[in-house]
């Protein structure tokens, strides 16, 4: 089974421009300046994790079966879409509620890159 880790790296990091430009310009007398920063904080992760899914695209074409890049490349997307996503929806919809979901997102990040480290260790032993 194929994984476009790039493909949703790529979309992910476009995206990520794309609401730090309407934030930037289209936002910023609608919203308020707390709402305006957790709508920047999205931007941010989005795009720092956006890196991330490629990094983790690149490795997967040297070691295209190891589990542990497979299931941090989704942990990543899913942290994007539900971190970064919560918050966005947040911050233009006041939906308070969504708060809730977002230490969701954070947790996928975070155990993603708890992979990555688990595998980078695993590759440093092993050489």
């Amino acid at each position: 089974m194929r994984c476009y880790f790039l493909f949703l790296a790529m979309l992910s990091a476009l995206l990520a421009v794309a609401f730090g430009a309407f934030g930037a310009h289209g936002l910023q007398s609608i919203l308020s300046p707390k709402m305006l920063a957790v709508y920047k904080t999205g931007v941010t992760y989005q795009m720092w994790h956006a890196l991330g899914l490629a990094l983790i695209s690149i490795l997967r074409t040297q070691f295209p079966d190891e589990k542990l890049l497979y299931w941090a490349g989704w942990l990543m997307f899913t942290g994007i879409v539900l971190f970064s996503g919560s918050l966005y929806l947040l911050s233009l919809f006041s939906l308070n509620w969504l708060g809730m979901i977002t230490p969701f997102g954070g947790l996928a990040f975070i155990s993603a890159w708890g992979l990555l480290s688990v595998y980078a260790f695993q590759k440093n032993s092993l050489t």
